[in-house]
């Protein structure tokens, strides 16, 4: 007897997309299930509109099936049983709780806050850390169980890992309570974990900090988090880089911003000054007449970031100094000049004083 073809089982198009397929098996897996509808050649409707779903749902099988029809499955489907909870599960495991047996998850991700100076943030360093974390037992090596014995399979759930509870007409899912959903129950346990594979300890490790990383930026170590259950896969442990304050520098981007204190003779005459970098020092020339907060660029001397690109610059910001402790000689040189300062002629000398009393003359 030919087969009925899958379209028309599940009463959709050719071109029906994934959303329409899994609606359409919804419909169908809620009217015929064997759990709601124990109507004669209502398990076999189930079964066609199951067979239906898997082929059409997978892209390759619905490809291969749209070409050579069921000859393109025969032979996959000889000696095969209809397992009723497979596919229900997968499409109502979020109104059922699931049918699955709870698999092994992986252990908890874990953060660790390294604090470092400017300096081995932007060469780059390499530390040594001790964390607390939770490690895979090593007498059970994980299993939970004396060394020679092993788990056996829950008598409650006979190792699915789930139970069925039938409440009015449906028919619901929940987590075994005796296994939690392992499907196995631990009868000798270790006596080092207590049956739970994993034990507490110290782990000490060398982390690599790459050169030009920023403040927040992160390190993932894949496999150095907590221990998973039962000997799953360990989780990752990430890095939080923290910058301490510089006394100096202040880092934007790949720039470094620093304030450079000048006497008001180099202000007024120009000069040449030294000013700091993370590599020593290099001169700036200070042009005459400068004034405070003027902005100079110093090209490549900022930082290069851990993510490429070009190296940043560092901009010096001048801030012209008032002299303190003078001398008698000194105090005496400046007196003259603020004199010649006064002189109605020389008032071109202080040309931001003359704007403001200009203004506020204009004012009144």
């Amino acid at each position: 007897m030919a087969k009925k073809n899958y379209y028309d089982i599940l009463g959709i198009s050719k071109t029906a997309d994934e959303r329409e397929i899994k609606k359409a098996y919804k419909r169908l897996a809620m009217k015929y299930h064997p759990d709601r509808n124990q109507d004669e050649g209502a398990e076999t409707l189930f079964k066609q509109s199951k067979e239906a779903y898997e082929v059409l749902i997978d892209s390759r099988k619905r490809a291969a099936y749209d070409q050579y029809g069921h000859a393109a499955f025969e032979q996959d489907r000889n000696g095969t049983n209809t397992n009723f909870n497979d596919i229900f599960g997968e499409v109502f495991g979020d109104i059922f709780g699931g049918n699955r047996r709870q698999r092994n998850t992986c252990g908890s991700d874990l953060r660790y806050n390294m604090e470092l100076s400017l300096e081995e943030t932007v060469r780059g360093v390499t530390k040594e850390i001790r964390i607390p974390v939770l490690v895979q037992c090593n007498k059970c090596y994980g299993s939970g169980t004396k060394p020679g014995s092993s788990p056996i399979t829950c008598h409650t759930c006979h190792g699915q890992g789930q139970v069925q509870i039938r409440q009015g007409f449906f028919s619901v899912q929940q987590t075994c309570p005796h296994c939690h959903g392992s499907g196995k129950i631990i009868k000798d346990p270790c006596n080092k974990c207590q049956s739970h594979g994993r034990v507490e300890n110290f782990k000490t490790l060398s982390v690599k900090i790459p050169a030009g990383m920023d403040d927040g930026d992160r390190i993932r170590l894949v496999g150095e988090g907590e221990a998973g259950d039962n000997g799953s896969l360990s989780g990752d442990l990430y890095v939080q880089v923290q910058v301490k304050p510089h006394s100096i520098f202040e880092r934007e981007g790949n720039n470094l911003h620093c304030e450079v204190p000048i006497n008001f003779a180099i202000a007024a005459l120009g000069g040449e000054i030294e000013v700091p970098t993370l590599d020593g020092r290099v001169n700036l020339k200070i042009p005459a007449e400068t004034q405070t907060a003027r902005l100079f660029r110093i090209r490549g001397k900022g930082i290069k970031s851990v993510r490429g690109g070009a190296q940043g610059d560092l901009l010096c910001r001048v801030v012209v100094e008032t002299p303190v402790n003078l001398n008698d000689k000194q105090k005496k040189i400046l007196k003259e000049l603020e004199d010649s300062f006064i002189h109605p002629s020389n008032k071109q000398n202080s040309p931001r004083a003359k704007s403001c009393f200009d203004g506020v003359k204009n004012f009144f």
